[in-house]
């Protein structure tokens, strides 16, 4: 029986979303609530079982109880989130914890490092004039100039930014944190292409910015401007749409979406912000786009995916390269070793 099988019996209820109660009315009769609470303190040894029905309820392979921790869940701490239950919220550190593990140990099996290398060394922000500016020394800093991004989130998982994806409700956008010197940003995996991108950005913000002179609302504003910056440098937008407009065009807001993959929401605001156009003119558009009813689609579908790719791609690498298994990568991948075998034939 593995030594951590009480911090994993806890994670894997609270990755399901479950209650003591609702594990105990999935397993077999005898296996009560008052049990697996004894085996979440320790004060019980689950047999091996009760530990197989346990893995089957909660969807985890049951190598999953043997796995050695190398994240715990009080290293996760997400800045407070009202839009989320306690126990979503739960959720998702549990989901966290378990992805990062399962990363972390592939990337030591492939001998790569995962440290994240800090970019520039002053992220201290004083007013909307800094943003510009560290958006686009970021930009030059990683090597991406002032064209478009192809993918935001496959450029973030490249500068070891380890991104991962959760099924939520549209309320949810994302999360971050950092877990021992890792940067951490959550995404809902039910958000459109462009609300992905702007939301990896805007976690970004949040994980690199020196906000400390101001208020949570003011992070969330300054957070969002960046986000906009990024996607679309001034410079770029000044070309696109000159200094000083009365009114912008939808055929305008479309094109950019399509070039740059941000929202066109997101662009007049950006628009706004950069005194292009005037704060009435910003204020009739928001008036027609909640009257258009199109305030949570886009007028447009974006090329991009947006996925986060590069753990499937690393363990793909190890299997071919026979740095493990195929039960191994299984394991890793937090799959039923059949599940898995499907998956790989299909794709090759």
């Amino acid at each position: 029986m593995p030594e951590n099988i009480t911090e994993r019996l806890v994670s894997a209820r609270k990755m399901a979303g479950l209650s003591l109660q609702d594990l105990a009315d999935r397993l077999e009769a005898g296996i009560t609530k008052q049990a697996l609470n004894k085996y979440e303190h320790g004060k019980a040894r689950p047999s091996s079982e009760v530990l197989l029905q346990i893995a089957r309820a909660l969807n985890v392979p049951v190598e999953y109880f043997y796995r050695t921790t190398m994240v715990e869940l009080r290293d996760i701490e997400f800045r407070k989130h009202s839009r989320l239950s306690k126990r979503d919220i739960e959720r998702i550190k549990s989901e966290c914890c378990d992805f990062l593990e399962r990363y972390l140990e592939l990337e030591n099996l492939l001998n790569i490092q995962s440290e994240f290398k800090r970019p520039l060394s002053n992220f201290r922000i004083i007013g909307d004039s800094d943003i510009e500016r560290i958006s686009v020394d970021l930009r030059t800093e990683w090597g991406l100039g002032l064209a478009p991004i192809p993918s935001v989130v496959e450029m973030l998982e490249e500068k070891r930014v380890k991104v991962f994806e959760v099924d939520a409700d549209h309320t949810f956008s994302g999360m971050s944190t950092w877990v021992k010197g890792i940067p951490v940003v959550v995404l809902n995996k039910n958000a459109n292409p462009q609300r992905k991108r702007f939301t990896a950005l805007h976690e970004l913000a949040h994980l690199l910015l020196d906000l400390s002179a101001f208020d949570d609302k003011e992070h969330e504003r300054y957070c969002n401007n960046f986000a906009g910056a990024f996607l679309v440098p001034r410079e770029t937008f000044l070309e696109w749409f000159g200094e000083k407009r009365t009114s912008i065009t939808l055929n305008e807001l479309k094109l950019i979406d399509e070039n740059f993959g941000i929202s066109i929401q997101a662009i007049m605001y950006r628009a706004y912000v950069l005194g292009i156009i005037s704060e009435p003119t910003h204020r009739e558009f928001s008036i027609w786009l909640s009257s258009s009813g199109n305030r949570k689609q886009e007028f447009i579908e974006f090329c991009g995916k947006e996925l986060p790719r590069r753990f499937t791609r690393l363990l793909c690498k190890a299997i071919t390269e026979s740095v493990i298994s195929m039960s191994k990568a299984a394991s890793l991948a937090n799959k039923r070793l059949a599940d898995f075998r499907e998956e790989i034939i299909a794709v090759g």
